[in-house]
């Protein structure tokens, strides 16, 4: 019998079975591949590390990082990517590039660094699921990150000033919801009828900002008028999590 695999991750609320876009990643990927992960909701009783989340651990093995875990389910034969093309893979690679350069920054904006945003959701929802005293210290760290994680993509010279650095990433993560939005046209996934690591990634990045209440919605607004991709998360969330949604 395989060993156990057990995913500890950010759990859900507003219809998504987790907030956290990273942890999703995992998720929807395990779904596709059919690995049978057991998730373990991390909450205010959570005793581990907060700062490596999603972490995948088995018997032998402690695996963070969404492309690192991917990468040990395919050599468990998990793999949702076995009817792809040489090309389809190397389109899937790029793109996942294209995700974290050019959106992963906004998104991260949106819930971390945009001050309504945090003040009103982000900072309430994380400190909620973590013990005193770090619920007062940890979602600032969390923050500090965010923003960190950005300036090492984007703060370059000539962009000195974060507001020059905001209006950036805003326009990458339009013009790439753009492009994501044409390759999609009316398919049901990027590369046909069955879902793949690149849908994984995608449904990830796209359904926090698709259903999380914001005050700031400057992101959300232009994803919302892409209905193609409003209804690939949909369709995701409807096929493959509705029975294990109980937080909304």
């Amino acid at each position: 019998m395989a060993a156990p695999l057990e995913l500890s991750c950010w759990g859900g609320g507003w219809g998504l079975p987790s907030v956290h876009s990273e942890s999703l990643v995992v998720m929807a990927y395990a779904k596709f591949s059919g690995a049978p992960l057991k998730v373990n909701v991390i909450d205010n009783t959570w005793r581990g590390s907060r700062g490596d989340v999603p972490i995948l651990t088995t018997e032998d093995n402690i695996v963070s990082q969404p492309a690192k875990i991917l990468n040990f389910l395919r050599k468990q034969k998990y793999n949702a990517d076995y009817e792809l093309s040489a090309k389809q893979g190397a389109d899937t690679l790029a793109y996942i590039a294209l995700l974290e350069e050019k959106l992963l920054p906004a998104v991260l904006h949106t819930f971390w660094v945009e001050s309504d945003n945090y003040f009103a959701v982000t900072k309430p929802w994380f400190a909620s699921r973590i013990p005193f005293p770090l619920s007062l210290i940890l979602p600032g760290r969390m923050s500090k990150g965010a923003l960190n994680r950005i300036l090492l993509t984007k703060g370059e010279p000539p962009l000195y000033h974060l507001r020059e650095v905001e209006a950036q990433i805003y326009r990458d993560a339009k013009e790439c919801l753009n492009l994501l939005s044409n390759r999609l046209g009316t398919s049901q996934f990027f590369f046909g009828d069955t879902p793949s690591t690149l849908d994984a990634y995608v449904f990830g990045f796209l359904a926090p900002l698709y259903k999380i209440c914001f005050p700031k919605v400057q992101l959300q607004e232009h994803l919302k008028q892409l209905s193609n991709l409003c209804r690939f998360c949909d369709d995701i969330l409807n096929s493959y999590f509705k029975l294990s949604l109980g937080d909304g």
